[in-house]
């Protein structure tokens, strides 16, 4: 079969899984980038904690009974707090040693976060409900559209947008912004500077779990999850700039719609063509598409 003969279901289908890929790799790199533009902390524990955010989800469905929609506020702040515990009694004392000791601690920490799920609930995926209000799907003709992928996409972008809003556009960003760059005059103006950057921390690791909640009936959930995303998500944030949100998004959709794509056209490169595009970026602009540099 050329080319031109591959039928229309099967480009739209392709987009609709790359744009769904590409919801999670924007709502993770925008958390990475959030914590490493402004804090420059490599947290290489993301993927682990965007773990625990799934199996949080799940523990509480089968222990408590909450639902996916209580859920999806309740584990964001009790993973996003368990993030304020690690960055003021782990992180906060590296902070003026190098970057690399940050790096060490947080993939410890993501292969302890892992053990422990491991050990507990061991390695087979654990199933996790549609929520009743977007079972189904919307036929479209030309495809159909199941209404809680649609809704993922939706919520992806959303939350996406807001976060870009807060630190981009408000008074709260500004702060954020100048703590990171000169944390001696912040401080002078009567902000406490620490408290800013272990929030800051808290709200990047609160953002992998939502994305964790949203994945949680599209993927089983298990320890392994998070493992085998977070190198493709490292790849998204140095694409697209490191420490840059508007370059974390975009390039999270785009690279999620080409990953897509290349299935249709060549499926054997689907799985390295991000990898690809990674080192040709590097070699034209090594700061990334929109990243500045130094």
């Amino acid at each position: 079969m050329g080319f031109w003969d591959i039928p229309l279901q099967v480009w739209m289908g392709q987009l609709l899984l790359g744009l769904i890929n590409g919801a999670f790799y924007a709502v993770l790199s925008l958390g990475l980038a959030v914590i490493f533009g402004l804090l420059n902390i490599i947290n290489f524990a993301h993927g682990a904690q965007y773990m625990l955010g799934a199996f949080a989800a799940w523990w509480l469905a089968q222990n408590l009974g909450i639902g996916f929609w209580p859920a999806l506020v309740l584990v964001p702040l009790i993973i996003g707090a368990s993030g304020v515990v690690i960055e003021r009694t782990m992180l906060a004392p590296l902070a003026k040693l190098d970057h690399l000791y940050g790096l060490l601690l947080t993939f410890g920490l993501a292969l302890i976060f892992q053990g422990l799920v491991r050990q507990g609930y061991g390695i087979s995926g654990l199933p996790y409900p549609t929520p009743e209000a977007l079972s189904g799907g919307y036929n479209l003709g030309f495809m159909f559209l199941p209404k809680y992928r649609a809704f993922v996409i939706l919520a992806s972008v959303v939350m996406c947008l807001a976060v870009w809003l807060v630190i981009e556009k408000t008074k709260l960003g500004t702060y954020l912004r100048a703590a990171t760059e000169n944390p001696e005059l912040v401080g002078a103006f009567g902000i406490n500077v620490p408290m800013t950057v272990t929030l800051t921390y808290g709200a990047g690791v609160a953002l992998a779990a939502f994305a964790g909640v949203l994945a949680a009936p599209i993927y089983s959930v298990n320890p392994n999850m998070g493992a085998d995303l977070i190198i493709v998500v490292f790849a998204v944030v140095v694409i697209g700039g490191m420490g840059s949100i508007l370059g974390s998004i975009a390039t999270g959709f785009g690279l999620g719609i080409i990953e897509g794509l290349t299935k249709v056209i060549y499926p054997q490169g689907a799985s390295i063509v991000i990898f690809v595009v990674m080192a040709i970026v590097l070699l034209v602009k090594p700061a990334g598409l929109f990243g500045k540099a130094t």
